[in-house]
């Protein structure tokens, strides 16, 4: 028997009424899409599971304030990038946090990224440390500008230009490492 297919207007209104059904529905509906979020910020799928759950609590919980009409996978979308966000502070070493003012030479990766699997491109970013991964994440996959991220994570925004920097030279290093490139002094060579 098919579930019938409701409206997000009629799904948010059940949740507001305290319907558990309506809740499974929402949390069902942006499950895949939110746990994809929040894989790219945390180290592997059990922190992610945890971000992904604290922020659906987050999301019942401030459902009131969401304005019907407007997107509902955005704004819960935001909910579970702070609350990344939230955790990464929580749980972050400070000391990886260290500015730098000299710019990383980045290497010619040609197209070896066209190459990778999603799947992989993502196991690459999980590596990155907490650091790295949120600046890259923020700036890259969000488009926050640097003063943004700064501001969200409690860094400066020559901090996060630096670990940007360091992050893409990081990722980099291991496309080039995946696919049997060595760098040479900027150059690479198979």
């Amino acid at each position: 028997m098919r579930v019938p297919d409701y409206h997000e207007d009629e799904i948010v209104a059940g949740c507001l009424q305290g319907g558990r059904k309506y809740q499974k529905m929402l949390y069902e509906r942006f499950y895949g899409s939110m746990m994809v979020v929040c894989m790219r910020y945390t180290n592997n799928r059990e922190e992610a599971r945890d971000v992904l759950h604290e922020g659906f609590m987050k999301v019942f919980r401030n459902l009131k304030k969401f304005t019907p009409g407007t997107n509902l996978g955005a704004w819960i979308r935001r909910i579970m990038i702070n609350t990344a966000i939230d955790h990464y502070r929580k749980t972050a070493k400070r000391p990886n946090l260290v500015e730098i003012n000299h710019a990383v030479h980045e290497v010619d990766a040609h197209d070896v990224v066209a190459d990778l699997s999603a799947e992989e491109i993502l196991a690459m970013v999980q590596k990155l440390s907490p650091a790295y991964r949120m600046v890259f994440n923020l700036y890259v996959i969000e488009g926050y500008s640097h003063k943004e991220v700064g501001e969200l994570l409690g860094i400066s925004e020559g901090t996060s230009k630096s670990n940007l920097a360091k992050a893409r030279a990081k990722l980099q290093n291991m496309i080039l490492k995946s696919r049997n490139i060595r760098r040479v002094e900027g150059d690479t060579y198979a």
